[in-house]
Protein backbone atom coordinates (compact mmCIF):
# COMPACT_ATOMS: atom_id res chain seq x y z
CA UNK A 1 0.00 0.00 0.00
CA UNK A 2 1.52 3.48 -1.16
CA UNK A 3 0.52 6.66 0.89
CA UNK A 4 0.52 10.30 -0.93
CA UNK A 5 -1.77 12.73 0.02
CA UNK A 6 -2.92 13.54 3.37
CA UNK A 7 -5.93 12.40 2.58
CA UNK A 8 -4.73 8.96 2.07
CA UNK A 9 -3.29 9.65 5.78
CA UNK A 10 -6.58 10.87 6.90
CA UNK A 11 -8.51 7.87 5.44
CA UNK A 12 -5.92 5.05 7.13
CA UNK A 13 -6.25 6.89 10.96
CA UNK A 14 -10.25 6.31 10.28
CA UNK A 15 -9.68 2.89 9.07
CA UNK A 16 -7.56 2.14 11.77
CA UNK A 17 -10.48 3.65 14.14
CA UNK A 18 -12.76 1.56 12.77
CA UNK A 19 -11.01 -1.28 13.11
CA UNK A 20 -9.85 -0.97 16.76
CA UNK A 21 -13.43 -0.27 17.85
CA UNK A 22 -13.96 -3.92 17.24
CA UNK A 23 -17.77 -2.72 16.80
CA UNK A 24 -17.95 -3.86 13.37
CA UNK A 25 -20.11 -2.54 10.75
CA UNK A 26 -23.04 -3.66 12.90
CA UNK A 27 -22.01 -1.23 15.66
CA UNK A 28 -21.80 1.78 13.32
CA UNK A 29 -25.40 0.63 11.83
CA UNK A 30 -26.51 0.46 15.37
CA UNK A 31 -25.52 4.17 16.19
CA UNK A 32 -27.98 5.21 13.46
CA UNK A 33 -26.43 6.13 10.57
CA UNK A 34 -28.02 7.70 7.64
CA UNK A 35 -24.80 8.35 5.34
CA UNK A 36 -22.32 5.53 4.07
CA UNK A 37 -19.12 6.57 6.30
CA UNK A 38 -16.52 7.54 3.73
CA UNK A 39 -14.00 4.61 4.42
CA UNK A 40 -17.17 2.85 3.22
CA UNK A 41 -17.16 4.13 -0.58
CA UNK A 42 -15.74 2.54 -2.97
CA UNK A 43 -12.49 4.17 -4.49
CA UNK A 44 -12.66 4.10 -8.36
CA UNK A 45 -9.36 1.61 -7.70
CA UNK A 46 -12.46 -1.03 -7.16
CA UNK A 47 -12.79 -3.01 -10.03
CA UNK A 48 -16.43 -3.88 -8.42
CA UNK A 49 -17.72 -0.39 -9.48
CA UNK A 50 -16.65 -1.56 -13.48
CA UNK A 51 -19.80 -3.29 -15.15
CA UNK A 52 -22.23 -2.36 -12.91
CA UNK A 53 -24.98 -4.06 -15.56
CA UNK A 54 -26.22 -7.46 -15.36
CA UNK A 55 -27.46 -9.91 -17.32
CA UNK A 56 -31.25 -10.41 -17.66
CA UNK A 57 -33.82 -13.37 -16.58
CA UNK A 58 -32.62 -15.79 -20.01
CA UNK A 59 -29.04 -16.53 -18.27
CA UNK A 60 -29.10 -18.40 -14.39
CA UNK A 61 -26.66 -20.76 -12.52
CA UNK A 62 -27.11 -24.18 -13.38
CA UNK A 63 -28.48 -26.65 -10.32
CA UNK A 64 -27.60 -29.87 -10.12
CA UNK A 65 -29.31 -32.54 -8.11
CA UNK A 66 -27.12 -35.00 -6.14
CA UNK A 67 -30.25 -37.25 -5.01
CA UNK A 68 -28.94 -40.48 -5.72
CA UNK A 69 -25.92 -39.89 -7.55
CA UNK A 70 -24.76 -43.22 -7.80
CA UNK A 71 -27.47 -44.40 -9.93
CA UNK A 72 -27.26 -41.72 -12.13
CA UNK A 73 -23.17 -41.19 -12.07
CA UNK A 74 -22.52 -40.75 -15.36
CA UNK A 75 -25.07 -37.41 -15.79
CA UNK A 76 -24.02 -35.81 -12.56
CA UNK A 77 -20.44 -35.80 -13.51
CA UNK A 78 -21.40 -34.41 -16.89
CA UNK A 79 -23.46 -31.79 -15.61
CA UNK A 80 -21.09 -30.64 -12.87
CA UNK A 81 -17.95 -30.97 -15.58
CA UNK A 82 -19.81 -28.42 -17.66
CA UNK A 83 -20.97 -26.00 -14.72
CA UNK A 84 -17.22 -25.99 -13.32
CA UNK A 85 -15.56 -25.62 -17.19
CA UNK A 86 -18.02 -22.90 -18.48
CA UNK A 87 -19.44 -21.07 -15.39
CA UNK A 88 -17.12 -21.94 -12.11
CA UNK A 89 -20.53 -21.50 -9.75
CA UNK A 90 -22.96 -23.94 -9.59
CA UNK A 91 -26.06 -24.66 -7.00
CA UNK A 92 -26.34 -28.07 -5.68
CA UNK A 93 -29.99 -30.15 -4.10
CA UNK A 94 -30.39 -32.52 -2.20
CA UNK A 95 -27.15 -32.97 -1.15
CA UNK A 96 -27.48 -34.43 2.53
CA UNK A 97 -27.08 -31.83 4.98
CA UNK A 98 -30.69 -31.74 6.78
CA UNK A 99 -32.87 -28.81 6.51
CA UNK A 100 -32.67 -28.12 10.36
CA UNK A 101 -29.19 -27.95 10.26
CA UNK A 102 -28.82 -25.01 7.43
CA UNK A 103 -31.16 -23.29 9.42
CA UNK A 104 -29.82 -23.29 13.08
CA UNK A 105 -26.47 -22.84 11.24
CA UNK A 106 -28.22 -19.34 9.99
CA UNK A 107 -29.79 -18.59 13.25
CA UNK A 108 -26.77 -19.16 15.12
CA UNK A 109 -25.05 -16.76 12.94
CA UNK A 110 -27.20 -14.20 13.05
CA UNK A 111 -27.65 -15.41 16.90
CA UNK A 112 -23.33 -13.88 16.82
CA UNK A 113 -23.57 -10.97 15.39
CA UNK A 114 -26.39 -9.44 17.41
CA UNK A 115 -24.30 -9.94 20.82
CA UNK A 116 -23.25 -6.76 22.11
CA UNK A 117 -20.17 -5.53 21.32
CA UNK A 118 -18.60 -6.12 24.76
CA UNK A 119 -19.49 -10.19 23.78
CA UNK A 120 -17.82 -10.17 20.32
CA UNK A 121 -15.05 -8.08 21.08
CA UNK A 122 -12.54 -10.51 22.93
CA UNK A 123 -12.87 -12.47 19.37
CA UNK A 124 -12.09 -9.82 17.22
CA UNK A 125 -8.64 -9.60 15.35
CA UNK A 126 -6.57 -10.41 12.18
CA UNK A 127 -4.22 -12.91 13.22
CA UNK A 128 -3.53 -15.93 11.13
CA UNK A 129 -2.76 -17.60 14.07
CA UNK A 130 -6.15 -17.34 15.65
CA UNK A 131 -8.41 -19.93 15.02
CA UNK A 132 -11.56 -17.95 15.66
CA UNK A 133 -11.56 -14.82 15.33
CA UNK A 134 -14.61 -12.10 14.16
CA UNK A 135 -13.35 -9.18 12.29
CA UNK A 136 -15.08 -6.74 9.65
CA UNK A 137 -13.83 -6.32 5.50
CA UNK A 138 -11.05 -7.95 4.31
CA UNK A 139 -10.27 -5.39 1.66
CA UNK A 140 -9.49 -2.69 4.91
CA UNK A 141 -5.58 -3.09 4.46
CA UNK A 142 -5.31 -3.58 0.67
CA UNK A 143 -7.74 -1.14 -1.11
CA UNK A 144 -7.84 1.36 1.80
CA UNK A 145 -11.54 0.64 2.42
CA UNK A 146 -13.83 -1.62 4.35
CA UNK A 147 -16.52 -4.05 3.08
CA UNK A 148 -19.79 -3.81 4.20
CA UNK A 149 -19.64 -7.25 6.18
CA UNK A 150 -18.91 -8.56 9.53
CA UNK A 151 -17.32 -12.10 9.83
CA UNK A 152 -17.01 -14.87 12.46
CA UNK A 153 -14.03 -16.82 10.98
CA UNK A 154 -12.85 -20.99 12.41
CA UNK A 155 -10.51 -22.91 11.09
CA UNK A 156 -12.01 -25.58 12.02
CA UNK A 157 -9.85 -28.70 10.89
CA UNK A 158 -6.54 -27.37 12.69
CA UNK A 159 -5.28 -30.38 14.11
CA UNK A 160 -4.77 -28.27 17.36
CA UNK A 161 -7.97 -27.18 17.06
CA UNK A 162 -10.50 -26.95 20.58
CA UNK A 163 -14.34 -26.20 19.70
CA UNK A 164 -14.03 -24.55 23.32
CA UNK A 165 -12.90 -21.43 21.34
CA UNK A 166 -16.33 -20.88 18.91
CA UNK A 167 -18.50 -18.55 20.96
CA UNK A 168 -21.13 -20.66 23.04
CA UNK A 169 -24.26 -19.04 20.57
CA UNK A 170 -22.74 -21.15 17.57
CA UNK A 171 -20.68 -23.83 18.84
CA UNK A 172 -22.62 -26.49 18.65
CA UNK A 173 -24.16 -26.16 15.38
CA UNK A 174 -21.04 -24.60 13.68
CA UNK A 175 -19.06 -28.01 14.86
CA UNK A 176 -22.33 -29.77 13.34
CA UNK A 177 -22.60 -27.92 9.83
CA UNK A 178 -18.58 -28.76 9.75
CA UNK A 179 -19.41 -32.41 9.98
CA UNK A 180 -22.59 -32.49 7.09
CA UNK A 181 -19.74 -29.45 4.84
CA UNK A 182 -17.00 -32.09 4.94
CA UNK A 183 -18.92 -35.00 4.01
CA UNK A 184 -20.33 -32.93 1.00
CA UNK A 185 -16.77 -31.78 0.01
CA UNK A 186 -15.98 -35.24 -0.20
CA UNK A 187 -18.70 -36.18 -2.58
CA UNK A 188 -18.00 -32.97 -4.54
CA UNK A 189 -14.30 -33.85 -4.82
CA UNK A 190 -15.45 -37.40 -5.89
CA UNK A 191 -17.87 -35.61 -8.66
CA UNK A 192 -14.54 -33.48 -9.83
CA UNK A 193 -12.30 -35.90 -9.76
CA UNK A 194 -14.10 -37.80 -12.50
CA UNK A 195 -15.17 -34.97 -14.26
CA UNK A 196 -11.56 -34.40 -14.78
CA UNK A 197 -11.25 -37.91 -16.02
CA UNK A 198 -9.54 -39.26 -12.93
CA UNK A 199 -10.41 -41.88 -10.58
CA UNK A 200 -13.04 -40.89 -7.62
CA UNK A 201 -10.69 -40.58 -4.80
CA UNK A 202 -7.68 -38.69 -6.76
CA UNK A 203 -8.30 -35.05 -5.45
CA UNK A 204 -9.33 -36.24 -2.27
CA UNK A 205 -6.12 -38.19 -2.00
CA UNK A 206 -4.43 -35.09 -3.11
CA UNK A 207 -5.90 -33.74 0.51
CA UNK A 208 -8.26 -31.66 -1.06
CA UNK A 209 -10.96 -32.30 1.34
CA UNK A 210 -8.51 -32.50 4.56
CA UNK A 211 -9.10 -28.89 5.74
CA UNK A 212 -11.94 -26.15 5.41
CA UNK A 213 -12.29 -23.07 7.28
CA UNK A 214 -16.34 -21.97 8.32
CA UNK A 215 -17.16 -18.02 7.58
CA UNK A 216 -20.15 -16.46 9.17
CA UNK A 217 -21.16 -13.81 7.31
CA UNK A 218 -23.41 -11.04 8.52
CA UNK A 219 -24.03 -7.96 5.94
CA UNK A 220 -25.89 -4.80 7.85
CA UNK A 221 -28.68 -2.95 6.07
CA UNK A 222 -26.85 -0.25 4.24
CA UNK A 223 -28.19 3.36 4.15
CA UNK A 224 -26.70 3.97 0.33
CA UNK A 225 -25.93 0.65 -0.69
CA UNK A 226 -24.82 2.41 -4.11
CA UNK A 227 -21.82 3.71 -2.38
CA UNK A 228 -20.66 0.37 -0.87
CA UNK A 229 -20.00 -2.97 -1.44
CA UNK A 230 -20.51 -5.79 1.24
CA UNK A 231 -17.55 -7.83 -0.59
CA UNK A 232 -14.97 -6.39 -3.33
CA UNK A 233 -14.67 -8.75 -6.33
CA UNK A 234 -12.22 -11.48 -5.98
CA UNK A 235 -12.13 -15.38 -6.61
CA UNK A 236 -11.23 -17.47 -4.06
CA UNK A 237 -7.34 -18.52 -3.12
CA UNK A 238 -8.83 -22.15 -1.98
CA UNK A 239 -9.64 -25.40 -3.98
CA UNK A 240 -13.50 -25.28 -3.29
CA UNK A 241 -15.78 -22.76 -1.67
CA UNK A 242 -19.58 -24.00 -0.38
CA UNK A 243 -21.95 -21.23 0.29
CA UNK A 244 -24.98 -21.57 2.28
CA UNK A 245 -26.83 -18.16 1.91
CA UNK A 246 -30.47 -16.60 2.94
CA UNK A 247 -33.66 -15.04 0.63
CA UNK A 248 -31.90 -11.80 0.73
CA UNK A 249 -29.61 -12.08 -2.60
CA UNK A 250 -26.51 -9.88 -3.38
CA UNK A 251 -24.55 -12.74 -4.77
CA UNK A 252 -23.25 -12.24 -8.16
CA UNK A 253 -20.94 -13.48 -10.49
CA UNK A 254 -18.82 -12.30 -13.23
CA UNK A 255 -20.02 -13.85 -16.51
CA UNK A 256 -18.73 -13.28 -20.00
CA UNK A 257 -17.81 -9.65 -18.36
CA UNK A 258 -21.62 -8.81 -17.26
CA UNK A 259 -22.63 -9.26 -13.73
CA UNK A 260 -25.06 -12.15 -12.90
CA UNK A 261 -27.25 -12.75 -9.91
CA UNK A 262 -26.88 -15.81 -8.00
CA UNK A 263 -30.48 -16.37 -6.46
CA UNK A 264 -31.21 -18.53 -3.58
CA UNK A 265 -32.75 -21.37 -3.95
CA UNK A 266 -35.03 -23.06 -1.35
CA UNK A 267 -32.97 -25.59 -0.06
CA UNK A 268 -29.72 -25.42 -2.14
CA UNK A 269 -25.97 -24.65 -1.67
CA UNK A 270 -23.60 -22.45 -4.30
CA UNK A 271 -20.28 -24.48 -5.06
CA UNK A 272 -17.71 -22.05 -6.72
CA UNK A 273 -14.22 -23.47 -8.03
CA UNK A 274 -11.04 -21.93 -6.61
CA UNK A 275 -7.72 -20.73 -7.54
CA UNK A 276 -6.38 -23.88 -6.93
CA UNK A 277 -8.59 -26.59 -8.60
CA UNK A 278 -8.33 -24.22 -11.60
CA UNK A 279 -4.38 -24.81 -11.36
CA UNK A 280 -4.71 -28.04 -10.72
CA UNK A 281 -6.67 -29.08 -13.29
CA UNK A 282 -4.34 -26.95 -15.73
CA UNK A 283 -7.09 -24.78 -16.56
CA UNK A 284 -10.07 -27.08 -17.61
CA UNK A 285 -11.55 -25.41 -14.47
CA UNK A 286 -12.31 -21.98 -13.68
CA UNK A 287 -12.11 -19.79 -10.75
CA UNK A 288 -14.14 -17.14 -11.37
CA UNK A 289 -14.68 -13.37 -10.08
CA UNK A 290 -17.55 -13.13 -7.88
CA UNK A 291 -19.05 -10.35 -5.30
CA UNK A 292 -21.76 -9.08 -3.16
CA UNK A 293 -23.90 -6.02 -3.02
CA UNK A 294 -24.21 -3.92 -0.16
CA UNK A 295 -28.63 -3.85 -0.03
CA UNK A 296 -30.63 -1.79 2.20
CA UNK A 297 -32.62 -4.72 3.04
CA UNK A 298 -31.15 -6.71 5.93
CA UNK A 299 -29.03 -8.40 7.97
CA UNK A 300 -28.34 -10.00 5.09
CA UNK A 301 -26.66 -13.93 6.55
CA UNK A 302 -24.21 -16.21 4.54
CA UNK A 303 -22.05 -19.58 5.90
CA UNK A 304 -19.12 -20.18 3.42
CA UNK A 305 -16.94 -23.21 3.89
CA UNK A 306 -13.50 -23.23 2.17
CA UNK A 307 -11.45 -26.39 1.25
CA UNK A 308 -8.41 -25.22 1.37
CA UNK A 309 -4.68 -26.54 2.22
CA UNK A 310 -2.70 -25.98 5.41
CA UNK A 311 -1.15 -22.78 5.68
CA UNK A 312 1.37 -24.50 7.79
CA UNK A 313 2.06 -26.83 5.20
CA UNK A 314 4.51 -24.45 3.82
CA UNK A 315 6.78 -26.97 1.73
CA UNK A 316 3.66 -29.14 -0.31
CA UNK A 317 3.79 -27.83 -3.26
CA UNK A 318 0.67 -28.02 -6.45
CA UNK A 319 0.89 -27.22 -9.33
CA UNK A 320 -1.25 -28.90 -12.76
CA UNK A 321 -2.28 -32.60 -12.31
CA UNK A 322 0.89 -34.55 -13.80
CA UNK A 323 -2.43 -37.04 -15.61
CA UNK A 324 -3.77 -33.69 -17.42
CA UNK A 325 -0.42 -32.74 -19.19
CA UNK A 326 0.18 -34.43 -22.18
CA UNK A 327 2.34 -32.63 -25.38
CA UNK A 328 -0.97 -31.49 -26.82
CA UNK A 329 -1.79 -30.07 -23.44
CA UNK A 330 1.72 -28.69 -21.60
CA UNK A 331 1.22 -27.14 -17.76
CA UNK A 332 -0.29 -23.98 -17.52
CA UNK A 333 1.00 -22.67 -14.43
CA UNK A 334 4.24 -23.75 -12.02
CA UNK A 335 3.50 -24.86 -9.04
CA UNK A 336 3.42 -23.28 -5.85
CA UNK A 337 2.74 -23.48 -2.57
CA UNK A 338 -0.07 -22.49 -0.64
CA UNK A 339 1.73 -19.78 1.68
CA UNK A 340 3.79 -18.48 -1.47
CA UNK A 341 -0.07 -18.20 -3.63
CA UNK A 342 -1.80 -16.63 -0.74
CA UNK A 343 1.33 -13.92 -0.52
CA UNK A 344 0.68 -13.95 -4.28
CA UNK A 345 -2.41 -13.61 -4.94
CA UNK A 346 -2.93 -10.89 -2.65
CA UNK A 347 0.26 -8.40 -4.40
CA UNK A 348 -1.24 -9.46 -7.26
CA UNK A 349 -4.50 -8.07 -6.39
CA UNK A 350 -3.60 -4.73 -5.26
CA UNK A 351 -1.35 -4.02 -7.76
CA UNK A 352 -2.92 -5.18 -10.68
CA UNK A 353 -6.80 -5.99 -9.97
CA UNK A 354 -6.03 -9.69 -11.51
CA UNK A 355 -6.08 -13.06 -10.20
CA UNK A 356 -2.73 -14.62 -8.36
CA UNK A 357 -2.81 -17.63 -11.10
CA UNK A 358 -1.83 -14.62 -13.85
CA UNK A 359 1.62 -14.37 -12.14
CA UNK A 360 1.88 -18.19 -12.36
CA UNK A 361 1.30 -18.78 -15.80
CA UNK A 362 4.22 -20.39 -17.55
Amino acid sequence: MVLGKSSDLDRLEQLKAFDESKAGVKGIVDAGITKVPPIFVRPKKDPSTALNHKISGHFSIPVVDLANNEGRSAEVIDQVRRAAESYGFFQVVNHGIPKRVMEEMMEATHGFHELPREAKAEYYGRELARNVKYFSGSSLNLLMFADWRDTLQCNISDEQFDPQEIPLVCRDIIMEYSKHAHKLGVILFALLSEALGLKPDHLKNMDCAEEHVILNHYYPPCPEPELAIGTIEHADPDFLTILLQDQIGGLQVLYQNQWIDVPHVPGALVVNIGDLLQLMSNNKFISVNHRVLAKKEGPRISVACFFRPSLEDSSRLYGPIKELISKEKPPVYRETTMTDYIQCHYKQWEANEVSGLENLKL
